[in-house]
């Protein structure tokens, strides 16, 4: 059977490995004053939406911003931050609340002094490949989709939120499924509305996506991992010559075609060797004729050897009952310490 034809859209294929592995997300009740510091969570990125009343979210080295009704706020790089009726409130960890737990992946938070309400959806969601690192690593520390505009853009936004709290709040068939996918799509949506509206999105690798004849070749080396690619032969996916070709790839990408490509095998080499495939399977995989040379490159590009990256995966499956809340077994989102850095500023998209 003929496969089917893939479109030459770069930047497309890049958002497919946004594609996301869990989501928790909690109906948030508050009366002022009342003041709420979450705690980060490694390759997660967090969304609050407000459905009632005001908020403001703090994060650090950030201004506050206050949150209303019709906006949707992402934090890319699930940096800790807080939340609270007034900024520089004293503000109650995440996990010393009670919360009612309605589902697996659904929790009502209830917090306050008694006062004016304010009324929240709050996400998290978990990355499921390091090849989405090389995304979320040029990405603001905030992205603000205002929905105020009325576009049938934002509208969609507010309409899917709601249709999510309502699958949460009963059990169904496929109901987490249904979670996942939508709060896959909304979090690419609003990443989507930076790319499409923010300068910065211009340049470095995102611009080499959007780059006609670069951006194709990128696209070669993500969707055949697993070839020996070399310099003519990328050269030829861009339509260029091979000198002409090593020049731009490198003035836009900020590195050589040859080391981009070697290093997106190790990329997806580690998530293979995490999943718990072995070393000799993975070097077979990528066509490496020794697990020695293999190891050799990897640990080169990715800073520790195969098996430390294999034990690794088995240590974060051994956690995988651990919840964003600690208490729901199911749950796959277990919370860490780093905080990612950010190479842009935050952005706000009217």
């Amino acid at each position: 059977m003929k496969a089917l034809p893939k479109p030459p859209d770069p930047l497309g294929e890049a958002l497919h490995f946004l594609r996301m592995s869990g989501v928790f997300y909690c109906r948030s009740e508050f009366t002022s004053p009342w003041g709420l510091e979450l705690p980060p969570f490694e390759n997660c990125a967090m969304f609050h939406m407000v459905t009632a009343g005001e908020c403001w979210v703090e994060v650090a080295g950030e201004a506050p911003h206050l949150l209303r009704p019709g906006e949707l706020l992402v934090v890319p790089h699930g940096t800790g931050h807080r939340l609270a009726s007034t900024p520089g409130l004293a503000a109650a960890k995440l996990f010393d609340l009670e919360r009612e737990q309605v589902s697996d992946r659904f929790e009502i938070l209830r917090h306050g002094g008694g006062g004016a309400s304010t009324s929240a959806i709050c996400g998290v969601v978990e990355f499921e490949s390091h090849a989405a690192k090389q995304l979320i690593g040029l990405l603001p520390r905030l992205i603000t989709v205002n929905a105020w505009v009325g576009t049938p853009e934002t509208e969609w936004i507010q309409s899917t939120l709601r249709f999510m709290a309502d699958e949460a709040s009963v059990a169904r068939a496929g109901g987490e499924t249904v979670i996942t996918r939508l709060a896959d799509i909304l979090v690419v949506q609003a990443i989507r509305a930076w790319i499409a509206r923010d300068p910065a999105a211009k340049t470095g690798w995102l611009g080499a996506l959007q780059d006609k004849q670069v951006g194709r070749a990128i696209a070669a080396i993500h969707r055949r991992v697993d070839h020996a690619w070399t310099l003519p032969a990328l050269a030829a996916h861009a339509g260029m010559s091979r000198s002409a070709f090593a020049q731009r790839f490198s003035e836009l990408v900020g590195e050589p075609a040859m080391r981009y490509a070697t290093r997106w095998q190790m990329q997806a080499a580690s998530t293979w060797l995490e999943a718990g495939d072995s070393v000799a399977v993975v070097a077979g995989r990528l066509g490496y004729d020794s697990e020695a040379a293999f190891s050799r490159t990897f640990k080169r590009i990715v800073g520790l050897s195969p098996g430390a990256a294999r034990r690794h995966g088995a240590l974060n499956r051994s956690r995988s009952a651990e919840t964003v809340c600690q208490t729901t077994a199911s749950s796959r989102l277990a919370p860490g310490s780093r905080q990612p850095h950010s190479h842009s500023e935050a952005t706000t998209l009217e």
